[in-house]
């Protein structure tokens, strides 16, 4: 599954991205296209710098409350893709660039991606039981705990 889905997005989402590049182009003309996407380009880097900046500052306060710090983390990793899809140039990864990297829009983002990682590790778990040794049905035996300094009844 995994194999597809990377050849997809090696292949198709360049193919993509050339396709609305053309179109965008001929609607509103080749030199407004660059413009467009180097402003695009110079916005993200602005926007991924300024929200990693408020990402690793929240990250080292929940260290310092001493809590574990789940939101921080996925914010930052989400400031990461959505930065490196923004200063790779076109549209299409530009959107969802925007999508992962902007205040208001993350947290929908995040929500997403917590939804995809609980599913990858329900599945892995179910794989793993559903393999492990001794994962059959459980057997109880009755017992009763003996203290050590007594002998067991008879």
């Amino acid at each position: 599954m995994w194999p597809l889905i990377l050849a997809v997005l090696f292949i198709g989402v360049p193919i993509l991205e050339i396709y609305v590049i053309i179109q965008v182009g001929q609607v509103i003309g080749a030199w407004w296209t660059v413009g467009l996407l180097l402003a695009e380009g110079f916005l993200g880097g602005w926007l991924v710098k300024r929200e990693g900046r408020r990402a690793w500052s929240a990250l080292q306060g929940a260290f310092r409350g001493g809590k574990l710090p789940n939101r921080e983390v996925a914010d930052a990793a989400l400031i990461l893709v959505g930065g490196t899809l923004l200063l790779a140039p076109g549209f299409v990864t530009d959107v969802f660039g925007f999508f992962m990297v902007l205040p208001f829009t993350r947290p929908l983002a995040r929500r997403a991606l917590t939804w995809v990682a609980n599913r990858q590790v329900k599945k892995a778990v179910a794989r793993r039981s559903a393999g492990a040794p001794g994962s059959g049905p459980t057997t109880v035996i009755q017992g009763e705990v003996l203290n050590g300094d007594q002998p067991p009844p008879r």
